[in-house]
């Protein structure tokens, strides 16, 4: 499994010039190793810079290298080369700071305790956390916060723990396919959040598979591929996305391509991004 980048810049926000970037990665690379098994090379020479206040995507199938460069970036795995920095720090350094906040896919939530004692109990583990209500609102669950974490659907899960990301205010938020198991207004009304936190300075980097979602809600989209693709025809675009896009890349779908490497196997439309006015 492997991974190439073709990127496109978008509009920095005001004054993020004389900031660090969120994230800046140079000839990053990652390979898994496995007594009595070939070396499995995840990641491989990423250069990418972030400034802050962007809504970035990470675009790829399953597989192809995506949540391995967000564990890097979150301090969760040690890079085999190159070199991470998250907003002028060691990605760990700037998650024990309480800068970067996390809403992975699964795990992390206790099933008997309700929706406000979830946030209670991780508030208390911040030196100097947002408001609970606050936060409860903001992921849109305040109608929710006495039910059974256990009793929650997996998209009003999923907004718990967006909720809990937003506890410390962090400076860069990174979503790991973040809509999984949300329907169409609860996605709609989560990416709406997103941008107003972007548009107030925080930095969001996602990472899905879907096109969709990307090209709709992302201001910079970052294609994440094996190596050997190549480009054929653009993808059709509905209006509501173009209206809505601001200057971010769009992408031309290639041929169809295998992924493996990680225990799955997928094949998905795969494209290479191009900058557009």
């Amino acid at each position: 499994m492997g991974m190439d980048l073709t990127t496109a810049a978008a509009p920095a926000r005001p004054g993020a010039a004389d900031e660090p970037p969120a994230v800046e990665l140079r000839g990053l690379t990652k390979t898994f190793r496995r007594a009595g098994q070939p070396p499995v090379q995840a990641v491989r020479g990423i250069d990418l810079t972030v400034p802050q206040g962007q809504v970035v995507a990470l675009l790829g199938p399953n597989g192809a290298g995506k949540t391995t460069t967000l564990d890097v970036v979150l301090g969760l795995t040690e890079p085999t080369g190159g070199s991470a920095r998250v907003l002028g720090q060691r990605p760990r350094a700037a998650v024990d700071a309480g800068r970067v906040s996390a809403v992975l896919q699964s795990g992390g939530l206790l099933r008997d305790l309700s929706v406000r004692e979830t946030v209670q109990v991780i508030a208390s583990t911040f030196e100097r956390p947002r408001p609970v209500d606050e936060v409860i609102e903001q992921a849109g669950l305040s109608d929710l916060a006495g039910r059974k974490v256990g009793k929650c659907s997996g998209g009003e899960q999923q907004r718990l723990r967006f909720a809990l990301a937003l506890l410390p205010d962090p400076d860069l938020l990174v979503l790991d396919e973040p809509t999984a198991g949300m329907d169409v207004a609860a996605r709609r009304a989560f990416w709406a959040t997103m941008h107003a936190d972007a548009d107030a300075g925080r930095t969001v980097i996602f990472a899905t598979h879907y096109l969709e979602e990307a090209d709709a809600f992302a201001e910079r989209i970052v294609m994440v591929a094996g190596a050997g693709s190549s480009p054929t025809a653009p993808p059709s675009r509905s209006a509501p996305a173009r209206a809505a896009a601001r200057s971010r890349p769009t992408c031309r779908e290639t041929r169809p391509m295998s992924y493996a490497g990680c225990g799955r196997s997928t094949t998905s439309p795969t494209c290479r991004c191009r900058a557009t006015g």
